[in-house]
């Protein structure tokens, strides 16, 4: 994998919240899927068929207790809900032996910050709770569909072993993870779930219910534009029940104007700032934790520039397409954005001009430049339409502009320039 793509999928994998599998299955994503809660989450599965166990979100400790009796028994969960997982190594799912001890739980996480592998050191405040019942626990299992871009097909992911981190479960034991790819023409074939379900040692009795579980997750997948629906785990109960104890499900953001039901399951609090402030103006940016700002139109482009930024030894701030049919005024807003990020000493701009004009961005860059008075140096490298035109109202602006006539030229100034030399 290329040094900026990598480095694109870290960041992705440590803020990420529901976890893109497909990750570490088939490589990095250039558009981050919507992701949503877990009680969320299991209420999608649930229109779909999927059995979930009986809960409700709780915003105050108060709402906990009242949820742990109407809940009833003597067990009730108590699970914090942020977009990350890892949350029960990191003290965010809780076992309460009455509803006293639920809303006291209650009191102790709303407000806390819950750090986890997957939050990065920073962590996520927890604003809401997930209350629910307490189930007796046979065995767990691992289930997950996401889209294999290889063979361009969904393919459902399973394991004997669930409730663990299943990466570390593929990198050590990849012979305990089964996958089958479906056929959208057909769906779940029955004969594949019951090879799933006995590759898992699950005996008849369960296996008949995994066929029909897979069928309405499968279901849910296709109806809902997911692009990753996982269940870790997928518990048998003593009872012999299938059902998704936890669940994690992302949607593709490029189908969201079919769901807008979906769309409000969005929790902006979850997300960072300068992302959802980019999505306002259809600007593709992805926060990272480098010090060189990158301005790239085409997510190819702004793959490799991440790249070579890396080989030169340096290390991108950001993943920003403004796209190739950018104006001056998007311009303006992607610098504005690239310059919020306090971590940003140099920026690369590094445009084709095909349907982005290099005038129009030479209009953009220096209107914003000029209007933010941005401080830090600025390396910018074009090429295509209007090229000369866009050098010419560079140089004609009376701003400190480096340019450079090559991307590795470019990515060798910036680097420079951020070091302050």
């Amino acid at each position: 994998m290329e040094v900026g793509s990598w480095e694109f999928a870290k960041r992705s994998w440590t803020r990420a919240a529901a976890i893109d599998y497909d990750h570490w299955l088939f490589g990095p994503r250039t558009d981050p899927p919507v992701k949503i809660h877990e009680y969320q989450a299991k209420s999608v599965l649930a229109r779909f068929g999927v059995t979930v166990p009986r809960g409700e979100v709780a915003f105050t400790s108060q709402e906990a207790g009242e949820i742990a009796r109407r809940l009833g028994g003597t067990i009730a969960v108590v699970k914090a809900q942020i977009h990350a997982g890892g949350r029960g190594k990191g003290g965010g799912v809780k076992i309460a032996k009455s509803a006293d001890e639920a809303e006291q739980l209650a009191k102790q996480m709303i407000g806390m910050t819950l750090v986890t592998h997957q939050t990065g050191p920073e962590g996520r405040k927890v604003g809401r709770l997930l209350i629910e019942e307490g189930l007796a626990i046979e065995r767990e299992l691992y289930l997950s569909i996401v889209i294999d871009r290889a063979s361009a097909s969904p393919v459902i992911i399973c394991s004997a072993s669930g409730g663990m981190d299943i990466e570390e479960v593929a990198a050590r034991e990849p012979e305990k993870i089964l996958r089958e790819h479906i056929d959208p023409g057909t769906g779940v074939i029955p004969f594949q779930a019951r090879k799933l379900a006995f590759g898992m040692g699950l005996a008849s009795g369960p296996a008949n219910k995994l066929v029909k579980l897979l069928d309405a997750v499968y279901k849910a997948f296709i109806e809902t534009d997911a692009s990753m629906i996982e269940v870790n785990p997928l518990i048998l109960t003593k009872g012999g029940d299938l059902l998704a104890l936890d669940a994690k499900v992302s949607f593709d953001d490029n189908a969201l104007y079919r769901h807008p039901d979906l769309r409000d399951l969005r929790d902006l609090a979850e997300e960072d700032p300068l992302e959802v402030e980019a999505s306002k103006f259809s600007l593709n940016y992805i926060r990272l934790d480098g010090n060189i700002g990158c301005m790239v139109n085409g997510a190819g482009l702004a793959m490799a520039t991440m790249d070579i930024i890396k080989l030169a030894g340096g290390e991108p701030a950001n993943f920003l397409d403004v796209g190739g049919g950018a104006n001056a005024e998007q311009i303006k807003n992607a610098f504005r954005i690239l310059m919020a990020d306090a971590n940003v000493k140099a920026v690369l701009i590094n445009i084709f001009g095909g349907i982005l004009r290099c005038d129009v961005l030479a209009q953009g860059v220096i209107a914003a430049v000029q209007e933010l008075g941005v401080r830090v140096p600025i390396v910018i490298r074009m090429e295509g339409t209007n090229v000369e035109e866009g050098k010419r109202l560079l140089r004609e602006s009376g701003l400190n502009f480096t340019t450079a006539d090559s991307m590795g030229e470019a990515a060798d100034k910036v680097v420079s320039l951020a070091r302050g030399q």
